[in-house]
């Protein structure tokens, strides 16, 4: 009899071994998050993302991809990624102001002149920098994607010079500068989480909005706005970040796989951001968006209009975050 319950004892035991080993060796499976809709440039980086970590993890990690607010919010996706229970997004980096304030920089109007310009902040020293003061929150930055240069957008009138924005009831990222930036030019802010902003406009309870042409395309909202203004009045950086809690989980060879990864996957989809622009402004006129460009003299007047509120948010963003990115600049126009 104690022979009989031995032999069961060791039976347990050895199938508990075997699951164990068996469980360790399943894939880790990664949620990655994100806004835009199936085949926008940042969703085409994600999915690449994935093939490569499951090619240099030996189908060791999964990742699977997100699209659509498909997750919630990038407001509940922070929440869930500080709580642990989603392991990786990628949204605006100006979001993070609101629990690492030096953020607001990339917000700021006008930041950049070209796409030269982002590439040599946010891949240098400054946009590590700014990452690095996410990881007391929870959150670790892998690098950066690109949402591009922000246009504006509305179902009311044609915008061709600065004083047509006064009135329009604008859609904003949620934060303070935006706010202030629509303000300033008389028109009226309406923050509004991305997944609520089709219906927002389709049931008239705002105007307009403004986001890269990608953006414009991928959520179909040329269905319930008929004009777009070229403004490039912003220039949108996109945070990759992961969950500090999934992230120190992870061996020293797991974080290089995830860290690899994301830094060839920005390559692609800042190649396929700028490759598509073009042919995404041609979709929307065919799709009956009247398109009109601001004059230099009006783009003049826009930038006039903008700059007390840089003034007011570069006191707020602190005098040395300014000065670095400042230098930054100086650095890749020379």
């Amino acid at each position: 009899m104690k022979r009989l319950f031995l032999k069961s004892v060791l039976a347990a035991a050895a199938l508990c071994t075997l699951g164990g080993i068996a469980q360790a060796q399943q894939a880790r499976t990664i949620k990655f998050a994100n806004q835009n809709a199936e085949g926008h440039p940042i969703v085409l980086g994600m999915q690449k993302f994935a093939q490569i970590v499951e090619a240099k993890s030996g189908g060791k990690m999964k990742v699977n991809v997100y699209p659509g607010g498909a997750l919630g919010s990038d407001q509940a996706n922070v929440s869930a990624l500080q709580g642990g229970t989603l392991e990786m997004a990628s949204m605006n980096s100006g979001i993070f102001a609101s629990i690492v304030k030096d953020f607001a920089i990339y917000d700021f109007p006008f930041l950049f002149g070209n796409a030269k310009e982002a590439d040599a902040v946010v891949d240098g020293p400054f946009g590590a920098g700014l990452h690095k003061k996410l990881e007391d929150k929870g959150l670790v930055g892998l690098t950066y994607y690109e949402l591009g240069f922000r246009q504006l957008t509305n179902s009311k009138r044609p915008v061709a010079k600065v004083e047509d924005i006064a009135g329009l009831k604008l859609r904003v990222i949620p934060n303070p500068i935006n706010v202030d930036w629509v303000n300033a030019l008389g028109a009226n802010p309406t923050p509004l989480p991305f997944p609520e902003l089709y219906a927002a406009l389709e049931q008239k309870a705002v105007d307009g909005q403004e986001n890269p042409v990608a953006t414009i395309r991928g959520a179909k909202l040329y269905e319930v706005q008929k004009y777009m203004t070229l403004t490039n009045h912003q220039y949108n950086p996109q945070s990759v970040v992961i969950s500090k809690r999934f992230w120190d989980s992870l061996s020293a060879d797991e974080q290089k796989v995830l860290q690899d990864a994301a830094v060839e996957s920005a390559k692609y989809e800042r190649e396929q951001s700028r490759a598509q622009a073009a042919s995404i402004m041609d979709e929307l006129k065919k799709s009956g968006m009247q398109v009109t460009e601001l004059t230099p003299a009006e783009v003049t007047k826009l930038r006039d209009k903008m700059k007390p509120v840089i003034a007011k948010h570069s006191a707020s963003v602190g005098e040395a975050t300014v000065t670095a990115v400042m230098a930054e600049l100086e650095k890749a126009r020379k």
